[in-house]
């Protein structure tokens, strides 16, 4: 007796959905929200537990889904809600449905207590309760529930009711996704659904076509036929001819309208016959619907990516076109955004003639001064989309001025993409090295060493008035006393290289006159800086200078060894007098914290105590460096190196040597009976200029019984005892001692350490620089071999070797890594048998995605000519987060 009262106080004290709400509203504090919450929980769990009644399991689960919706915990109530669907009320029904969507997902093995209320109630002769079985199967329906229940959704596709064969509809598109295979199960019905007159019906039919077209060909040929009934639908939609009641701001049913051009775009794509069925339409479409709204705005640019997509006619394009450039001049930046992004798309496929394309210039360019950052990124891929050789010198313009004001954050993207577009699309040379160096003007410290490499290159192999032009023009700009040019380090490096490469020419007179006017290309830059640069600064001037900017970055290292280099080779450009106050600038930093700094001061200190003949020699100018931008194209926007191959540019690229140039020791009065073979003038094309080092670590050709230093054999103990290399990390058994990536005498003195126990009469070979192979010097061995071999292809990912012999027994390779999905991290370690000698270059970056491969270059020396046996560690991360490491064994090469 007890126990029947309390439950009926329980009853009648029980709070109801709204006085929770109320409760919860109420509270001030989150604290008072969370004991609200856990006192009802505890009173639900209680009511669970001690009252069955329907009614009260009715009310204590709405209540609960509120509690979900606020974030609280309420899977207690999932079989509650199970109970509820099995009444055979439909109040109960809705909100055991409900509770079920809520609170179950198709994950949950819970879920298959619900297929049979589900079946049931699918069958049930209230089109209500069937609505809302099948609203509760296409939200919540598994692969195993899909298929147990098709059939009966199947059925229904073809029931009397309009509002059970919409919901049935949405049901079967949920099916279809779930489970491909089930898709011919619906076509005939779904095609019948498409002569409805009920737009509800109609919306559903199409959307589930488009669905299944999307993943069967076959289908998408067989509604291909229905294209003319779509086009009368869409034709009846335009005309106003179906019921106003669908209208929306004078649009009619806009939502059945964008699921039909939806559709046609899919069974027009790659088909003229159907497309010349909806070219028609398209252009009544686009004609005839108001834009001042986003309803009419929505259906307009269906209708253009429809365009796009099918094989439309050239006026119909120029239209699509024509409605981007007026979604351009919206107001409402959302629709900004769509259209800059569609017309990026369109630059990038080709669909439209450039002339339609650039009429909108101007105001793409002025979204570049957008409030709003998204628009801004939109409107600048789509104005390096649109250059061409007609429009660069304009765009350029703009381009810089929105590069003044870019975030920092940007500014290193926008400066590659704009020195990659002045390399290709330039007027002339000048007019290239102009734009660089305004970039370097405005860049601060955001430019990239790479770029200033390319520019430096640029300057070299340019004709000599050009290269006065350009050394003045930095001079001049160098010289101003405004704050900002100090903070333009890119600008200054690039200026102190010109400086000291072509000091003579900057003290000289006009190159032009001198050279009898060599400059080969139209200098007519319309305005841009045209006119020559007049400045003709004295030694002192030059000197000063270098003076003031050595004293101001101080503690900037790499500039200070910059302008050090410069000092050291005015020496031999200038005259008498001007050297020894080169020389007394250099003595200043003798002594110095930096251990490089002070390396040079003393060396550049020693080379001055040579007579003018040796010392001149050792400071010549650097000979042009051909062949170094072929990486900053390839790097474009992050893009793999695929397309230039840099064993083609071995075999081809000629180098440029001083002929009459003695041997380094030769200078030194040092004995030369171990050195005798020409050195290359140019470096390493992979270095790229890298810090403008013109030498490399050598490493010797013999001598494989000395002891392996401990670190080298990290990986060899990881890998299983045998020799190794790491990425970028010399395998050699006696390393070579530091060679400093400043130090520009390097290449003319070689190592700095050599090999006693080397008995060759063979110079040393730098394994890591391409251009210093023997294959340059002699220039008389063709490529033996170029086969492909495949040494890794697991998880999508593929690793293919191209391997190139040489004379002096050594193998480059090049390895590509591939893969049809996004891969991410990839590292690759290479360990071979101690009678090689590996020295790997760094990859051009560590991320494959289609069309983006990443590429490594390796070196193998291989003296006593053993077979090749390689062991691979790769590394790397799927698209799901997992990290895959393995070892493999590559024995291809035992052939070679």
């Amino acid at each position: 007796m007890d126990i029947q009262i309390t439950n009926l106080i329980n009853k009648f004290t029980a709070l109801h959905l709204k006085d929770l709400i109320k409760a919860v509203r109420a509270c001030k504090t989150a604290a008072d929200e969370r004991a609200v919450i856990a006192k009802e929980s505890a009173n639900i769990r209680t009511s669970f537990k001690e009252d069955e009644s329907n009614e009260a399991r009715n009310n204590n689960i709405s209540k609960l889904l509120y509690i979900h919706m606020l974030g609280y915990p309420a899977h207690f109530g999932q079989i509650e809600c199970l109970k509820l669907v099995a009444s055979p009320r439909f109040s109960d029904k809705r909100v055991g449905y409900l509770g079920i969507m809520l609170l179950l997902d198709e994950n949950q093995e819970i879920l298959t207590l619900v297929t049979n209320s589900l079946k049931n109630d699918l069958n049930h002769n209230n089109m209500y309760i069937v609505g809302l079985a099948l609203c509760t199967l296409g939200n919540i329906c598994s692969v195993e529930m899909a298929r147990d229940l098709s059939g009966e959704v199947e059925k229904l596709l073809g029931s009397t009711s309009s509002y059970i064969r919409k919901k049935s509809a949405l049901c079967a598109l949920r099916i279809v996704k779930k489970v491909p295979d089930l898709t011919e199960n619906y076509i005939q019905r779904s095609k019948k659904l498409l002569a409805e007159r009920h737009h509800g019906v109609l919306l559903t039919a199409v959307t589930l076509l488009t669905e299944m077209c999307k993943q069967n060909q076959s289908v998408t040929k067989e509604i291909r036929k229905y294209v003319p009934h779509l086009v009368k639908i869409l034709r009846g939609l335009v005309t106003n001819e179906f019921s106003p009641e669908h209208s929306v701001n004078n649009v009619s049913d806009p939502f059945l309208q964008v699921k039909i051009l939806r559709l046609l775009r899919i069974l027009g794509h790659k088909n003229q016959r159907a497309s010349d069925a909806m070219n028609d339409i398209l252009a009544q479409v686009v004609t005839n619907t108001e834009g001042s709204k986003n309803t009419g705005n929505s259906v307009l640019y269906e209708a253009v990516l429809t365009i796009i997509h099918i094989e439309s006619e050239n006026s119909l394009r120029v239209l699509a076109i024509n409605i981007l450039g007026r979604f351009l001049a919206n107001s409402d930046n959302n629709i900004k955004y769509v259209a800059l992004t569609t017309l990026t798309k369109v630059a990038d496929t080709g669909f439209a003639s450039t002339s339609t394309l650039q009429r909108h210039r101007k105001i793409i360019l002025d979204c570049l001064k957008d409030v709003d950052i998204s628009i801004r990124h939109r409107a600048l891929d789509l104005s390096f989309s649109l250059l061409n050789s007609q429009n660069i010198r304009a765009m350029t313009r703009e381009l810089l001025n929105y590069l003044e004001v870019a975030p920092v954050n940007e500014k290193s993207s926008v400066i590659r993409r704009i020195c990659e577009s002045a390399s290709i699309w330039k007027p002339n040379s000048r007019w290239e090295v102009d734009t660089i160096c305004r970039v370097l003007t405005i860049s601060g410290k955001s430019v990239e060493q790479d770029i200033i490499n390319h520019f430096l290159k640029l300057i070299s192999v340019s004709p000599g008035d050009l290269q006065q032009y350009i050394t003045r023009k930095l001079y001049s700009i160098l010289s101003q006393d405004e704050d900002k040019i100090y903070e333009q380090e890119g600008l200054v490096i690039a200026g102190a290289w010109c400086i000291g490469e072509y000091g003579d020419m900057l003290v000289g007179n006009d190159a032009d006159k001198v050279l009898g006017g060599l400059l080969s290309e139209d200098n007519d830059n319309e305005g841009e800086e045209s006119s020559s640069i007049d400045v003709k600064p004295s030694e002192d001037d030059v000197i000063l200078l270098l003076n003031k900017l050595i004293e101001h970055f101080c503690n900037h290292n790499t500039i200070c060894e910059y302008i050090l280099t410069a000092l050291a080779k005015l020496t031999t450009r200038l005259s008498s007098s001007a050297k020894e106050k080169c020389r007394s600038v250099i003595s200043r930093y003798v002594t110095n914290t930096d251990m490089e700094i002070q390396q040079r001061a003393v060396e550049y200190n020693e080379y001055m105590k040579l007579d003018d003949t040796t010392l001149s020699s050792l400071m010549e100018r650097i000979p042009p460096l051909e062949g170094a931008s072929k990486l900053l194209t390839a790097r474009k926007h992050n893009k793999s190196m695929d397309g230039i191959d840099l064993l083609d540019d071995i075999d081809n690229d000629t180098t440029a040597t001083s002929n009459n140039l003695p041997s380094a020791n030769d200078l030194l009065g040092l004995d030369t009976s171990s050195s005798s073979s020409q050195k290359p003038a140019s470096d390493n094309i992979m270095d790229l200029l890298g810090g403008l080092s013109l030498g490399g670590n050598t490493m010797p050709t013999s001598n494989t019984t000395q002891n392996t230093n401990s670190n080298a054999m990290t990986l060899d103990n990881l890998l299983g005892g045998i020799g190794s290399s790491a990425s970028s990390t010399p395998s050699s058994s006696n390393p070579p001692a530091k060679n400093n990536s400043m130090d520009l005498l390097g290449d003319i003195f070689g190592s700095t350490t050599s090999n006693t126990n080397t008995t060759s009469n063979t110079s040393p070979i730098n394994l890591m620089n391409p251009l210093t192979s023997p294959s340059l010097a002699t220039n008389t061995s063709p490529i033996l071999s170029r086969k492909t071999y495949v040494a890794y292809e697991k998880n999508g990912l593929k690793l293919e070797f191209i391997p190139k012999q040489e004379p002096n027994n050594i193998t480059v390779v090049k390895g590509i890594f591939s893969s049809n999905s996004t891969i991410s991290q990839i590292n690759l370690q290479i360990a071979v048998q101690k009678a090689l000698r590996l020295q790997m270059n760094s990859p051009s970056g560590n991320t494959v995605s289609p069309g983006n491969n990443v590429v490594q270059f390796f070196k193998l020396l291989n003296p006593n000519k053993v077979p090749i046996k390689l062991r691979l560690r790769i590394s790397y991360q799927l698209s799901s987060g997992q990290t895959i490491n393995e070892i493999v064994e590559f024995n291809s090469f035992m052939d070679l």
